[in-house]
């Protein structure tokens, strides 16, 4: 059956809008029972057409039952509706408890939750369930008092009382619109943990956060990091919280991180619970990052939301944008940053060049649930900083300003947010609009010409865009270039703009290139620089230059720029990881790589922030260094990759031994006998500490990561010696304090060990927090990830583990989404893995398409790899697209692939 495709260029107005929505539900033990009264306002003569999918069970216009409708493809339609104002009545019947799509109204654990964006609430009633239709909401829940004891929805509490029979009700008003999207509704017994905010203007702010009894004294952190969203919000960007309760809930099974209904946030448990025994750094600056970005979204996102779906990152990367900032005034701006880019050219840039590319706007979808992309959120986020690194700050605030003065209290497109921030300034950006409309990531060519007569130097700058399934033929784009110059020492070189006798000197500029090629002068440089290219990561850009070895050095060492150091860094790790993997394919010995080794122990010695110190240390993955190449071997891109990792491990020993040491006796003078608590700083140690074990274990065990070895006995005596020291180190440091990140750090490194110490750690670990689901999650996250022979035996066995439920999609992320990720497991030549996974996605896809959706996206590399395992992966591809019954969800994604 031929999917019904939706088109950005077929938007039309709707034809009825709602002024007022009253919601009744009458929870019942398996069954609720849903009254929906709404005030239809007509603005055409058009069908009334409302979206819907549950059991009707009365419809009336004006209190009189009507019968005149049909029903079809999940929509109600009632064809000679009033042409003046009505009020229309449904009552539909649901089921909670049946639904494991957890979308809509779903049961979990006994309780009660909504998820409704982006359609979800048509599972609830029958509504014009669009995001341009706002209405304003009130909602009366009624249950018994003894199981549903807290009854919440939207807005304030207004009345609450008693029933007979042991039942009682709530009352909740919202007094701004809002689109049906943004609704929530929860029930159950819950704990509460209390807490306040006063805003700037003196209002006194009541924090409610709801979890289980058990879940209740993990709470605390996230309270404090919304009141740190909060004040936050109100210092760089003047907007303050507008309603008398903030409320978040944390349930365990959740499609998604969370979700931003008006006062009501949903919370997946593992962006609110942290306690300093189960939860690693990580684990804290999520909880931050995700508490931000839903806060966040209270102005960005629900008192200005999004016209349509195509316009999703209209709200979507600009929150993103405002949740980054958060993160980097809240620790290292720098190290943010980086990691923030390295998750963009992983996963963004991977979605850019292949079947699912799309514009940052789409043009058409399927299945608007795919359409919650790396490209929408993350490449979003990265065009909204390019207008903050165009404008300024000063500026991309007047921008915002006016945004909000034009279109609070209203549903608008990214064009408009354009329109505010260029009149703000009173600038064209009618060029900048291409990044809406135009999928793939440009390529920038650099070369640059130094005159030494006139101590000029001259950039040439060529841009390309690659076609993409959607566009073949792209016009160029305006891209804001960072740039600054080393002198050969490595020290800031000044330059002009132009050749004036009253040119200021800078040392930084941004070149903004708007040409298919272009050429930019700079002026007054004594000598020949070595050019600091796309600093900050200005652009979600490719680029090339043809930086010498030493030049590459230079940068990684003195670079003032933190993202241009890393990617120095970066540049040299990919070029060795190509030398290596020529050497695999050609049969040859490896190279070495002294050049690259100078810079390394040059990093090792330098007194620099240990968090950034350990990004400098990591290497690109897998995939991000197959990124752009055809006929991809992914074994033979781990091998070259691991082949890197135990030379540098070899070679910097001594100095990775040191800096291992100074780890550990930082964090011991920083109170290591003190019970663990967050901190960045620390944080950062502790983080340089886990990306130096990594490097030391292999050279001290004599290369035992290397796989090909695993059947060298003197390398299996060497893998039982180190499980033996480190289950004695876990013992040892636990008698001192309980920490997980340290704890995590040694299971990643002893994971991929072909010993059964490496089972006993594991088995011991999933004991011990057997009754923590989100500890369990890291638990099946190991063992997915590992690269033993027998992981995915492992892997299948832990599906029956009593503590493991696919319904869940934490567990299934954990487990089978790590598998998939899995370079030696997941594209083993006989492609068990491929089978392996499509096995899950048809089995997953009967009960919830959005996880099943996200898990067949591993597949996406397909027509990318080398002819076997190509063919291996399209046969299971086609065997998931002839399941019967497949979902919308799936089977859009699934085709793209095959198409």
């Amino acid at each position: 059956m031929a999917q019904t495709v939706h088109y950005l260029k077929d938007y039309q107005a709707p034809a009825h809008t709602i002024r007022q929505t009253d919601l009744r539900f009458d929870i019942g033990e398996t069954e609720t029972t849903v009254q929906a009264r709404m005030i239809v306002i007509p603005k055409t003569s058009a069908p009334l057409v409302l979206n819907g999918s549950a059991e009707l069970v009365s419809l009336k216009i004006d209190g009189e039952t009507i019968n005149h409708y049909s029903l079809a493809d999940d929509t109600l339609t009632i064809p000679d509706a009033p042409s003046e104002s009505f009020v229309l009545e449904v009552e539909t019947r649901i089921r909670p408890y049946e639904n494991k799509s957890l979308m809509g109204l779903y049961g979990s654990n006994g309780n009660l939750y909504t998820q409704c964006e982006p359609e979800g609430f048509r599972k609830i009633t029958y509504y014009i369930d669009r995001p341009d239709v706002m209405s304003k909401f009130t909602t009366t829940i009624v249950a018994d008092k003894k199981r549903y004891p807290v009854l919440l929805s939207n807005g304030n509490k207004i009345d609450s009382g008693d029933l007979e029979g042991g039942r009682h009700w709530v009352k909740w008003i919202d007094p701004f619109a809002k689109p049906s999207y943004l609704f929530a509704l929860v029930a159950g017994t819950l704990a509460l943990t209390q807490s306040t905010f006063t805003t700037r203007g003196g209002r006194e702010v009541a924090i409610e956060f709801y979890t289980s009894e058990a879940d209740k004294s993990k709470a605390g952190f996230a309270v404090e990091s919304l009141k740190n969203a909060m004040r936050w919000d109100e210092e760089r960007f003047g907007l303050e919280y507008d309603l008398d309760i903030y409320m978040v809930v944390a349930v365990g099974d959740f499609n998604m991180g969370a979700m931003e209904n008006k006062g009501l946030n949903i919370f997946n448990t593992k962006y609110v619970l942290a306690d300093s025994r189960t939860a690693t750094d990580a684990d804290f600056e999520g909880i931050e990052s995700v508490i931000g970005h839903e806060y966040f979204h209270n102005w960005t996102g629900n008192r200005v939301t999004c016209r349509d779906w195509f316009q999703l990152s209209l709200k979507e990367g600009l929150t993103v944008f405002r949740d980054q900032e958060f993160s980097g005034d809240r620790a290292s701006r720098a190290v943010r940053r980086i990691e923030n880019v390295s998750l963009l050219r992983q996963l963004q840039f991977a979605e850019d060049a292949g079947p699912m590319a799309h514009p940052v706007r789409p043009a058409s979808y399927e299945e608007m649930n795919n359409f919650y992309t790396m490209t929408v959120y993350e490449k979003g986020a990265e065009v909204v900083r390019m207008y903050h690194t165009l404008l300024g700050e000063e500026g991309f605030q007047k921008g915002m300003r006016l945004y909000f003065k034009r279109h609070d209290g209203q549903a608008v497109t990214c064009d408009d947010f354009l329109a505010a921030m260029a009149d703000a300034n009173e600038t064209d950006l009618s060029q900048f609009a291409l990044w809406y409309s135009q999928a793939g990531t440009p390529k920038l060519e650099v070369s640059s010409r130094y005159d030494s007569q006139r101590q000029t130097l001259t950039f040439n700058i060529r841009q390309t865009i690659p076609a993409t399934p959607d566009m073949s033929d792209k016009q160029p784009m305006l891209i804001p270039v960072k740039i600054g110059l080393l002198d050969r020492q490595g020290k800031a070189l000044p330059f002009t703009l132009s050749d004036q006798a009253d040119a200021p000197s800078q040392t930084e500029t941004v070149l903004v290139l708007t040409q298919a090629e272009q050429e930019f002068v700079l002026y007054r440089i004594p000598e020949e620089p070595v050019p600091s290219l796309l600093r900050g990561f200005s652009a979600p850009v490719y680029l090339e230059y043809p930086y010498s070895e030493n030049e590459l050095n230079l940068l990684a060492a003195h670079d003032t720029d933190a993202f241009a150091r890393w990617e120095a860094m970066q540049t040299l790790y990919r070029r060795a990881v190509s030398a290596n993997l020529a050497a695999i394919e050609e049969g040859t010995p490896l190279p070495a790589h002294n050049g690259l080794i100078e810079a390394f122990k040059h990093m090792l010695k330098q007194e620099i922030d240990p968090a950034f110190k350990a990004v400098l240390l990591q290497m690109p993955s897998a995939s991000e260094l197959w990124e752009g190449s055809e006929n991809i071997n992914p074994i033979h891109y781990h091998q070259a990759r691991e082949a890197l990792l135990d030379e540098i491990a070899k070679q910097c020993l001594e100095s990775l031994v040191y800096i291992r040491t100074w780890a550990l006796e930082q964090e011991a003078l920083s109170g290591i006998k003190a019970p663990y608590e967050y901190h960045p700083q620390l944080a950062g140690i502790r983080s340089l500490l886990a990306a130096v074990r990594l490097y030391t274990i292999r050279e001290e065990q004599h290369g035992m990561m290397n796989i090909a070895a695993y059947s060298d006995e003197q390398n299996a005596a060497h893998q039982k010696t180190v499980c033996a020291r480190l289950q004695d180190y876990i013992t040892r440091y636990e008698q001192l304090t309980p920490n997980m990140t340290h704890e995590m750090s040694i299971l990643h490194t002893v994971n991929h060990l072909n010993e059964e110490g490496r089972d006993l750690l594991l088995n011991r670990f999933a004991e011990r927090y057997a009754d923590d689901a989100l500890v369990m999650d890291k638990y099946f996250m190991l063992i997915g990830s590992s690269w033993r022979s027998d992981t995915l035996v492992q892997t299948q066995a832990a599906l029956n583990h009593p503590k493991f439920s696919l319904e869940n999609p934490n567990k299934a992320r954990a487990l089978l989404g790590s598998f998939s990720r899995n370079v030696p497991h997941f594209h083993t030549e006989d492609g068990s893995g491929y089978t392996f996974i499509a096995d899950k996605v048809i089995e997953i896809d009967s009960f919830n398409p959005q996880v099943a959706a996200r898990l067949v996206q591993a597949f996406n590399i397909c027509n990318k790899l080398e002819s076997n395992r190509r063919a291996l992966m399209q046969k299971e591809l086609s065997r998931i697209r002839n399941k019967e019954g497949l979902s919308k969800d799936v089977a859009e994604i699934v085709g793209k692939i095959l198409s």
